[in-house]
């Protein structure tokens, strides 16, 4: 499994983890009782330590988004279509409450604040 994960940045490498194979779930990029790599072996490839995979893997199980079968492995688990937009719009929403939060403390209406949602959606080309 292929992840982006750069130590530059200021998310720490677990939420890296979790936010891309989260992704790659949620968007269909992996399949249901697709196989993960085994901790020691994601770790290995992508040069983190064995405690932050796991790290990450006990936060994708408690999600539900992954189960694990002894002696076997990692495994995406079976959503169904809605259950995974239900997560993905429940992460937008947790994801942007505080930037909506803190820009109505700064004085901004709700209009400004949907203008520039729009254009962010515009900017990405998002139909």
């Amino acid at each position: 499994m292929i992840l982006n994960l750069t130590d530059i940045s200021s998310e720490p490498l677990q939420s890296q983890i979790v936010r891309q194979v989260r992704a790659k779930i949620l968007a269909g990029e992996l399949p249901a009782e697709t196989s993960l790599p085994s901790i020691r072996q994601l770790a290995r490839d992508h040069h983190v330590s064995v405690i932050t995979v796991q790290r990450a893997y006990e936060s994708l199980l408690r999600d539900n988004l992954i189960h694990s079968r002894r002696g076997k492995g990692f495994f995406v688990s079976h959503l169904p279509d809605h259950e995974k937009r239900d997560k993905a719009r429940q992460r937008l929403a947790e994801t942007l409450e505080k930037p909506i939060s803190d820009a109505v403390d700064e004085g901004m209406s709700v209009d400004d604040i949907r203008e520039i949602v729009e254009k962010i959606i515009k900017k990405l080309d998002i139909e």
